[in-house]
């Protein structure tokens, strides 16, 4: 799958979520609700990331994990899209800045 067709994936179960906010709350979630569940998200990761470091016990972690950073993912990609930013141009910028940079400092 590429980049674009999970974008796009992601991008259509946005708009089930919303069919369902809709009917539920009156309304879709605005970037700011959006962005309040990416929170709750990296929240529930980072509880993952500490009981595969063996500071928690949560049982299935492996799937859990996988789980959650899909979810931050989808979460990351509904943003990106609300404020209209590509992505995927952004991210390879993004990593050629951060190669540029490790570069320069295992020169000097």
């Amino acid at each position: 799958m590429t980049f674009q067709e999970i974008q796009a994936r992601a991008l259509e179960i946005r708009k089930q979520y919303e069919v369902v906010e809709i009917k539920k709350y009156g309304k879709r979630w605005t970037t700011e609700q959006i962005a309040e569940g990416l929170v709750g998200d990296v929240g529930d990761l980072m509880k993952l990331v500490q009981a595969k470091s063996g500071i928690r016990d949560i049982e299935h972690v492996d799937e859990k994990l996988s789980h959650e950073l899909a979810d931050c993912l989808w979460c990351i990609i509904v943003l990106s899209n609300e404020y209209g930013i590509d992505l995927e141009h952004e991210f390879l910028r993004t990593m050629n800045a951060l190669e540029k940079r490790i570069q320069s400092k295992s020169t000097s």
